[in-house]
């Protein structure tokens, strides 16, 4: 496994040292200072080459051991119901939440001057009439015959049907499967998947899905070239076809709603408006048997292209498909308070230190509590923001602004963050970082027969991860996990690079991906998985306090030294994965 001395390196630019002298005031009668008189602060300070590891920030001692574990012991209680997205059991943990930082006088950072960001979550059920017909080839099919109708747009298509590749458009490595060609009125049957995808080299992020690879961001790529319809089929040259349809389309479409619902985001699906379905190797065969060649053929073609296969014609291939969906909607809430920065140039610039508060509810009497996952990351979000708290009150501010995160609907795909990507209260050119908690209360431990839970990870026990803390999305933001190397000077834990490229897909599987992607500096803190991850046995009683309390001072001293070095961190662009 890579330690830390394995970490890409990187070269920082000297800074030069220079005195700064500020004013601070905290007036009578703020939220958080009602005791105060008018108090006012002078401050002269030296900044170095290392200002932005001072292992000093201010309110750093305010972070403990006994007010987290009581915060813990308190949101991940039976009574928070699990905690689950959509549920009132959330929202009475959103309350909480909000009305600590409404108690340390934090300035709301959501929505028309409250601490709430709201957002659509989606969920969908089969409507009627869903069928789909290969003209002169297949009669009629339902649902569960092969093929079944996927998530998005509802709506109908009938006409020719064209073969392109993988179906992805990525600019940032030249790709595009449509090589600029337009598909106007025509059903595109495409793979599901990425090239090398089995290979830790691949531009698509080495061994981790990309992003390109979602199956929304392919319909909506066929749409924006005039597609009708969208038809998907597993990449046959490395995964064998589905065998049971019916099941299949049953495990897709249950007829009574599930226990813990497939949300989508609102926001997303309304920019859709095609429909898109999957189907069989056995349908697809039949749609490419015109150009005298088979699926594996056009799918080993597709695989080996380095820029995209473009637009495949398939003589004779007419489809006839219909998409009937019923479209839920629920509601989402981020809790978002900021402190404003101080220095004139730099507080228009964020720092975000965030978690996410979602879990998996209840089945009957059994609460899945999400102490670790994540109870210990949103705790630890609170305690950092009360010790920014705490230093405000002594005249103590960053330069650039923080932001206080807490993301709802994480489990549910990321979804709580992804919305704020899109309606962010600062740009995100004009984010410097973001610092993300999830799971910092445990010891990894991954057993020999974990199963698919564990896929990728090595067999380790608890005790080799005694003092350990993994970074993720170090080869993306050097500079960033270099700084968090500084600070952890102070800290003693064993940092380790890890996971990055990984094909457990822990690197896109918490709430830093969407700022990686939008090409925000971000790095997860994340102490791992264990043989109590989303079970019941997630409970606050089994958290490592001492641990988690010199994690959360870490990145207290991170978020520090983000938001006052004088300059911002850059970002790995795609397509140079690590080796390791």
């Amino acid at each position: 496994m890579p330690s830390s001395s394995d970490m890409p390196s990187s070269s920082e630019p000297s800074r030069a040292c220079h005195r700064r002298v500020r004013r601070f005031c905290v007036r009578p009668g703020h939220r958080g200072h009602r005791c105060l008189a008018l108090a006012c602060f002078t401050l002269v300070w030296t900044s170095t080459a290392c200002a932005r590891s001072d292992s000093a920030a201010p309110g750093n001692e305010t972070i403990t051991e006994t007010e987290l574990r009581e915060a813990l012991h308190t949101l991940a209680h039976d009574s928070m119901g699990g905690r689950l997205a959509g549920t009132d059991d959330l929202d009475r943990a959103s309350n909480w939440i909000r009305d600590h930082f409404d108690d340390l006088g934090l300035a709301p950072a959501g929505d028309h001057g409250t601490y709430d960001q709201y957002f659509d979550l989606v969920w969908f059920s089969l409507g009627e009439g869903n069928r789909l017909s290969i003209e002169g080839l297949a009669d009629d099919r339902s649902p569960g015959e092969g093929w079944t109708p996927s998530p998005g747009a509802t709506g109908s298509a009938r006409g020719s049907v064209v073969f392109a590749g993988f179906g992805i458009v990525e600019p940032r490595l030249d790709y595009d499967d449509y090589d600029g060609e337009a598909v106007d009125g025509r059903l595109v049957l495409v793979m599901e998947g990425e090239p090398g995808a089995d290979d830790a080299a691949s531009p698509f992020d080495g061994l981790v899905s990309s992003e390109a690879s979602r199956s929304w961001r392919k319909v909506l790529a066929a749409q924006e070239r005039g597609a009708a319809a969208v038809l998907f089929v597993r990449d046959v040259h490395r995964a064998p076809d589905v065998e049971d349809w019916e099941r299949l389309h049953a495990g897709t479409w249950p007829e009574e709603r599930r226990r813990i619902e497939r949300f989508d985001l609102g926001a997303r699906i309304d920019e859709l408006r095609i429909p898109s379905a999957r189907i069989s190797a056995e349908l697809a065969e039949l749609l490419v048997a015109g150009t005298g060649r088979s699926l594996e053929d056009l799918a080993l073609e597709a695989e080996a292209s380095p820029s995209g296969v473009g637009v495949t014609e398939l003589p004779g291939a007419r489809v006839e498909l219909v998409v009937s969906l019923e479209a839920h909607v629920e509601q989402g809430r981020n809790v978002l308070a900021m402190m404003e920065g101080t220095d004139p140039e730099l507080r228009d610039e964020v720092v975000i230190i965030g978690a996410h508060h979602d879990h998996n509810g209840t089945a009957g009497d059994v609460v899945y509590n999400g102490a670790d996952d994540d109870g210990s990351g949103t705790v630890a979000v609170m305690e950092i923001a009360e010790a920014y708290a705490h230093a405000a009150a002594e005249g103590e501010r960053p330069d650039r602004s923080v932001i206080f995160a807490v993301w709802d609907a994480e489990e549910r795909g990321l979804l709580g963050a992804w919305y704020y990507t899109r309606r962010p209260l600062f740009p995100l050119e004009r984010t410097a970082a973001y610092l993300n908690m999830d799971m910092i209360g445990r010891n990894e431990e991954v057993p020999e027969d974990g199963g698919g839970r564990f896929r990728g990870l090595q067999v380790q026990s608890a005790a080799s991860n005694a003092n350990a803390v993994n970074i993720l999305g170090y080869s993306r933001a050097p500079e960033l996990a270099a700084t968090v190397e500084e600070a952890n000077e102070a800290t003693g834990l064993v940092l380790r690079f890890r996971y990055d490229n990984n094909r457990s897909n822990l690197l896109r599987r918490s709430d830093h991906w969407p700022f990686l992607q939008n090409g925000v500096p971000a790095v997860w803190f994340h102490t791992g998985l264990h043989p109590d991850y989303h079970t019941p046995d997630d409970d606050p009683h089994r958290i490592e306090y001492e641990k988690m309390t010199r994690i959360v001072k870490l990145v207290h001293r991170v978020s520090w030294a983000a938001a006052n070095g004088p300059e911002r961190y850059e970002v790995e662009p795609m397509g140079s994965p690590p080796t390791s």
